[in-house]
């Protein structure tokens, strides 16, 4: 699997969303590095990591997670992750809660998906498998998840770097992933959720239903859209790092 790894201090490891890859953490690197040892993986089959030949499930990505935790000798981290990335982290708190000393959940929902979106994302998969997923895909993503539109180039960039065998195992990993309302609710470990005020995905009544199951506070972000590390990230950064240094 590859990483990046800098700073130093608490470790926090941070899971992209569906169809980028490590880079989606770039615009707020420093930042957090200057506290924490932030790790930013590519999830399996995403920037440089392998895809393998595992039938598709997030609980394959969550064992993926841990073992990178045991490759780098880290017993317990900080996890966290934007969209996709979220339902990995939660994936992460069933298999090995014992490994997590606190979630940090950006623009995600514990909700399993309704069968009109697992629909969507059977099709999504099987069309990319069919044809690729340049330019359709960014064409239909980029105006529901981005706000800051001077974005949309390099989010593009990165969707259309990655492999459609890659985007389709996720989209059916993502379609058969569980309810996490149960796992989340009642942990006893730090929680940060952050949203985009903008989300034109998932709106913030989901985060607020997170913040309420983890007991966790809430950031919501003016001007920001379904990605804010991308969209603003030194708001990010503000609203992030004062629980990271306060832990």
């Amino acid at each position: 699997m590859h990483y990046t790894d800098t700073g130093s201090g608490t470790p926090l490891v941070l899971f992209h969303g569906f169809c980028l890859d490590s880079r989606m953490w770039d615009p707020v690197r420093d930042g957090l590095s200057a506290h924490v040892r932030l790790i930013t993986p590519d999830q399996r089959g995403f920037g440089r990591s392998p895809l393998g030949d595992d039938p598709p499930s997030l609980e394959t990505v969550a064992a993926d997670m841990v073992g990178l935790l045991d490759d780098l000798g880290l017993e317990r981290a900080v996890i966290g992750g934007c969209s996709m990335g979220g339902y990995v982290a939660m994936a992460v708190l069933r298999a090995a809660p014992e490994r997590v000393s606190g979630v940090l959940l950006v623009d995600t929902k514990a909700r399993e998906d309704v069968p009109e979106a697992k629909a969507n994302r059977l099709a999504v998969a099987a069309r990319a498998e069919r044809e690729g997923t340049a330019p359709w895909l960014a064409d239909q993503m980029l105006p529901t998840i981005l706000v800051n539109r001077s974005c949309d180039g390099i989010v593009r960039e990165w969707m259309e770097a990655q492999p459609r065998e890659s985007v389709a195992w996720a989209q059916r990993a993502m379609a058969d992933r569980v309810d996490s309302r149960e796992t989340l609710r009642g942990l006893d470990i730090d929680a940060l959720v952050v949203h985009g005020e903008a989300d034109g995905l998932m709106p913030v009544e989901l985060a607020e239903e997170l913040a309420e199951l983890t007991a966790g506070k809430l950031a919501v972000l003016p001007g920001a859209g379904h990605l804010p590390p991308v969209e603003r990230p030194e708001e990010f950064v503000a609203a992030v790092t004062p629980w990271l240094t306060a832990r």
